[in-house]
């Protein structure tokens, strides 16, 4: 059990691709990747707050900059894979 969690919140050294995105929410909503629309209103879908705040903090916990109140204001996953990669890049800018 320890190796799945460091697995999962083990540091990226990339951000997170639109594939990998579309898998976790999908799971969050207990759906197949491919029925998510990217456009498609994910509380409309069933995604709750809570699920929302579990996939931010570990993405936190992966390194990923996610802001709940971000994705919250445009959820979806189009919208959420600009603001994390859009995120990501501004961080990895500042690093440099």
């Amino acid at each position: 059990m320890a190796g799945i969690r460091a697995a999962r919140t083990a540091p990226r050294t990339s951000p997170l691709s639109a594939v990998e995105l579309r898998q976790e929410v999908a799971a969050a909503l207990g759906a197949q990747p491919d029925a998510i629309p990217g456009d498609a209103h994910l509380v409309h879908l069933g995604l709750g707050s809570l699920e929302m705040m579990r996939l931010v903090t570990r993405w936190r916990r992966q390194g990923l900059p996610a802001e709940f109140a971000e994705l919250a204001a445009a959820p979806t996953l189009d919208d959420w894979h600009r603001h994390l990669t859009a995120a990501w890049n501004a961080r990895t800018a500042e690093v440099a």
